[in-house]
């Protein structure tokens, strides 16, 4: 009946057929090898292609192991071409780059899709070189070709080689080579060209995809840039784009990360399926914005409506109760992930726990949790009781974490910056100079700062130091002047002299960008910043007084939490 069915190319019959026979295997009624091969013969038809792309998998799916399809593929009664396309397939599943290569090079009769499974393995095991030489001596390239060595290129970050195809490719690209590009650039974090590459694909008049939208939203989140990301909002909404719980999670996303927290829940609460992933993105990004109680309030909820937490689930939590200070809820949870929840807590979820005593000074616990720990802390850990210690001015607990910390992770500039600056908040110079020339030994060189921030539409970045924006400084100038007025002192915990203080702290990249704002915006604007770096002491304490002098709120997301300031406060209670 099946191959009746297939030689009649009525394949809607047959799938009822194959249904029906997959339904009869427990009375030991299974797909044999023949079925299989008449299947994938018949999958060569131009009209049977949506099966061709389903049963290639169903070879290593229905068997269960690679042996198990080799065995299969080995005593089919003829293995033609499509067959052994399925049996690469299988090989490029399981890694199996040199199976895969042989078996190519043994074919008698190569297709399309034989070229491009063979790259698309090579491409899989990171051998894009390889790709490459099989992508240059392939006869028939066709569209899937192309994209399948463009996105090798993208997932192993050579997007100038993936660029160059791109343009080659001429009229042959359709929409996933303009989502394997756009999605590219994102991942290598180069989200203005992704976000220039999409209006080029609009002036091509090319119809974007829930794909498109995903990557697009993940490159505003990234750039903290609300105007595009809502702008992209409504064109999914114009152009009637369904928010699934993926599109739906990445506006969601968006929006807390480019610190609209209303936008964020207002979007959840739209989603008709809201899985595991959404509740997370919920959870953690209310504990990013220091709504710790909302938070447990969601997490409360998720459980009511019986989607069972998971291990993503109580960083969130976890973290949420450290930044609103919610220390006996964190213990308390803490205390159940095994018990109650069958989960085993992990080293992110200590760290989580570090941070939340730490904050709410019990140092001494926080050690004792770290000795207790079944794994090796990392630098993370230390780093967080360190943090703890210079906000409590434990001097001596911050020596012994600082060994520890710089032995694990001896060239992140950002330690030996905050070990300096805790040891100049002691007074103890000698130890800074100590951190500047141990630096210098061991070749560790400073990130620099960078900041962004979005006015009309377009994303503005400025690096630290930069001297070159004269109306930028000049005003920037005369704001620090208003700010020192109202009593405002610059304090870089450096022992040099005023005037020097104040030429350190001026070129701040968040202070260049703040500046720019208030220059640009109009009044009333919120004022949203994006760091790349945690936010020092002395910008904290200017953007509160910037926020109390010049009446404006600013929201900054910086490399650990998000600040809101609002009338000389700050979100985090001057904890971050």
């Amino acid at each position: 009946m099946i191959r009746v069915s297939l030689q009649h190319e009525n394949f809607k019959e047959f799938l009822d057929l194959y249904k029906g026979l997959i339904r009869s295997c427990d009375t030991n009624f299974f797909p044999n090898r023949v079925t299989f091969s008449l299947i994938l013969r018949s999958c060569a038809n131009p009209n049977a292609t949506h099966l061709g792309k389903s049963f290639h998998s169903q070879i290593v799916e229905m068997v269960g192991d690679l042996g198990s399809a080799r065995k299969v593929f080995v005593e089919m009664p003829e293995r033609d071409v499509i067959a052994t396309n399925a049996m690469i397939s299988a090989f490029s599943r399981y890694g199996c780059v040199e199976e895969a290569k042989q078996l190519f090079e043994n074919m008698s009769q190569r297709n399309s899709a034989s070229w491009n499974s063979l790259i698309t393995c090579y491409c899989k095991s990171s051998e894009v070189h390889n790709a490459r030489l099989i992508f240059d001596r392939n006869p028939i390239k066709d569209v899937v070709s192309w994209n399948a060595m463009i996105d090798g290129y993208c997932k192993s970050g050579q997007m100038v080689k993936a660029d160059e195809l791109f343009v080659e490719m001429g009229f042959m690209k359709n929409v996933v080579t303009w989502n394997t590009m756009i999605a590219g650039y994102v991942q290598c974090g180069e989200f203005v060209r992704a976000i220039d590459l999409f209006q080029h694909m609009l002036s091509e008049e090319v119809k974007p995809t829930e794909v498109t939208m995903v990557s697009l939203l993940s490159a505003c989140a990234h750039l903290g840039a609300l105007d595009k990301g809502e702008w992209i909002h409504g064109f999914i909404r114009t152009k009637k784009i369904t928010i699934d719980f993926v599109l739906g999670n990445a506006l969601i996303d968006m929006y807390f990360k480019c610190g609209n927290v209303e936008a964020s829940i207002q979007v959840f609460h739209g989603l008709h399926d809201r899985n595991i992933f959404c509740w997370n993105s919920v959870i953690i990004g209310l504990g990013m914005h220091g709504y710790g109680k909302e938070a447990v309030d969601s997490f409360i909820a998720m459980e009511r409506e019986g989607i069972k937490p998971d291990s993503v689930t109580f960083v969130g939590l976890l973290c949420s109760c450290s930044h609103s200070g919610l220390v006996s809820v964190g213990r308390n949870y803490f205390s159940q992930m095994k018990i109650v929840y069958g989960i085993e807590p992990g080293i992110e979820h200590y760290g989580c726990m570090i941070d939340l005593l730490g904050r709410s000074g019990c140092l001494q616990e926080a050690l004792e949790l770290i000795k207790r720990m079944p794994m090796k802390p990392n630098a993370v850990v230390w780093g967080g009781l360190l943090r703890a210690c210079h906000k409590h001015k434990d001097a001596k607990l911050g020596e012994q974490v600082t060994d520890n910390l710089l032995s694990l992770d001896p060239h992140d500039g950002g330690n030996y910056v905050f070990l300096s600056n805790f040891y100049a908040s002691l007074n103890r110079w000698t130890e800074v100079d100590q951190c500047r020339k141990l630096m210098i030994k061991r070749g560790v060189r400073k990130t620099p700062g960078c900041s962004s921030i979005e006015v009309e539409n377009i994303v503005y970045e400025f690096v630290a130091g930069d001297t070159s924006r004269t109306q930028i400084n000049v005003f920037l100038d005369k704001i620090v002047k208003e700010v020192q007025a109202y009593g405002y002192e610059p304090d870089v915990l450096h022992d040099v002299e005023d005037e020097e203080k104040e030429s350190v702290v001026r070129y701040y990249s968040e202070r260049i960008a703040v500046a720019f704002g208030l220059m640009t915006m109009q009044p009333g604007r919120i004022i949203r910043v994006v760091k790349n770096l945690r936010t020092c002491d002395d910008f904290h304490t200017f953007m509160k007084f910037i926020s109390n002098v010049y009446k404006r709120e600013i929201i900054m997301r910086d490399r650990n939490s998000f600040h809101h300031f609002r009338n000389g406060y700050c979100s985090c209670n001057d904890y971050w």
